[in-house]
């Protein structure tokens, strides 16, 4: 019977000791595991749902604002968005500032039917005396040193709004650097064709590129431009 009361008195005393050990250690692991979930760069630490990258504008027009440090500026035509997504790029790998060439009467999905002989592109596009209106913002080329001038190929050549802006701005002293996008066609003679409605500025040679070019293939045909 003693040793029966010694044992049990033994019990006793050790439980709420060890009780208590046992929740101090669970309360620090849950401590620990809420600083951890909260850790900078941990999977569980909270999303950052910014961007660090500015978003592309458009040079307002009519301000005549000096142009960026690069003296570059990428205008572009883009009717589906596969060509404005190829002058981000551009102006991406060149830090040039995006200028956007936009219909004063947008295009519509009709309008862009190349099956239809009747469709206004169809028509602007058998019309070379066509000059469809420009509704951005003029823009001063002032203190550009090289223009990158996009546009879709239409039925082998350039749009016909791309007419409208090159007769309408002097390039004298800027590098021209034509480039397109198609499904498959090259650019053919839409650089020469703009040059001459131009009548000003030194044209390079343009180029075709598909909507997924990435901007190291972009990086590397910039830097191999002569």
């Amino acid at each position: 019977m003693a040793v029966l009361m010694i044992v049990l008195l033994a019990a006793c005393g050790s439980g709420p000791q060890a009780e208590t050990k046992e929740t101090q250690a669970a309360a620090e692991g849950q401590k620990e595991a809420a600083e951890s979930a909260n850790a900078p760069g941990t999977d569980n630490a909270p999303a950052d749902t910014g961007s660090d990258a500015p978003s592309p504008k458009a040079p307002s027009g009519d301000t005549n604002a000096a142009a960026g440090d690069t003296g570059v500026l990428v205008a572009y035509f883009s009717a589906t968005g596969t060509t404005k997504g190829v002058a981000e790029k551009i102006a991406a790998v060149t830090g040039g500032d995006l200028y956007e060439i936009v219909p004063a009467e947008p295009y519509s999905d009709d309008d862009l039917n190349w099956n239809d002989r009747n469709s206004r592109s169809t028509k602007e596009q058998n019309d070379k005396s066509a000059r469809p209106g420009i509704g951005s913002d003029d823009i001063s080329l002032e203190g550009y040193a090289t223009v990158y001038l996009g546009f879709p190929i239409w039925w082998g050549e350039e749009p016909r709004i791309l007419d409208t802006f090159v007769e309408k701005y002097s390039f004298e002293g800027v590098t021209v650097v034509p480039f397109c996008t198609s499904g498959g066609s090259g650019i053919g003679r839409s650089g020469p064709n703009m040059e001459a409605l131009a009548g000003s500025g030194t044209w390079l040679d343009g180029k075709r590129f598909s909507g997924s070019v990435s901007e190291a293939d972009l990086k590397s045909w910039i830097e191999g431009l002569k």
